[in-house]
């Protein structure tokens, strides 16, 4: 059993589109794109660095797909590590318009997604990582398919834009197992799933009548 990795870049009001380029997801009239790109500093360049390190493949949306295919594969991967990753390793993409990849060593996903992807996560190996693909992460969070949770969370709020968290995740808590804030004040985040939610109570009526 191998380890679903999601990585994702949000405003502090949640929002996940077109976080690098004004023609990335314009989408719904979104006028935001590449609001990323101000906060970006060599520590979370490094940081991502290490988060692509342990993949062993990618899960892809289409439209993450086909941005990363009209960049990625143009990229000189000498001393990139995101570059190499990419451009080397098997991406699989979940759509249901495509019906062939002109980009090397990526596959469609063939038939009910999380049944392909329970598939995918049941075999041995490296992690399974999904960068961007808002709609394909909600559908993996609401299957409750996602082992480590990365984010991202940059000092901005924009008001609209699609969000990470619309569409039904399944009810679970997370452990915070790094935390580190960089330059720009983006704070860097890895959550692992850790069980159900648990509630309780502030207030007097709910003390212990014994307690002094």
């Amino acid at each position: 059993m191998r380890a679903l990795t999601v990585t994702t870049f949000l405003t502090l009001d949640g929002v996940a589109q077109a976080p690098g380029g004004p023609e990335e997801d314009t989408s719904g009239g979104f006028p935001y794109g590449g609001w990323l790109v101000p906060f970006f500093d060599e520590r979370l360049g490094a940081q991502m660095d290490a988060w692509f390190a342990p993949a062993e493949d990618f899960l892809l949306g289409r439209g993450t797909y086909e941005i990363f295919a009209q960049h990625w594969p143009h990229v000189d991967p000498t001393g990139d590590a995101v570059a190499t990753a990419l451009q080397t390793k098997t991406k699989h993409v979940a759509s249901r318009t495509l019906t062939s990849l002109e980009w090397s060593t990526a596959r469609l996903l063939d038939g009910d997604v999380p049944a392909a992807v329970r598939a995918l996560k049941a075999a041995d190996g490296g992690e399974l990582q999904v960068h961007g693909s808002i709609g394909l992460v909600q559908t993996l969070l609401a299957e409750d398919l996602v082992d480590e949770l990365r984010t991202v969370v940059f000092p901005v709020v924009l008001g609209r834009g699609k969000r990470l968290f619309e569409g039904g995740a399944a009810p679970r808590t997370w452990r915070t197992v790094s935390s580190e804030v960089t330059t720009t004040g983006a704070v860097m985040s890895a959550h692992r799933r850790d069980g159900e939610v648990a509630t309780g109570a502030f207030g007097l009526e709910y003390e212990d009548a014994t307690s002094v």
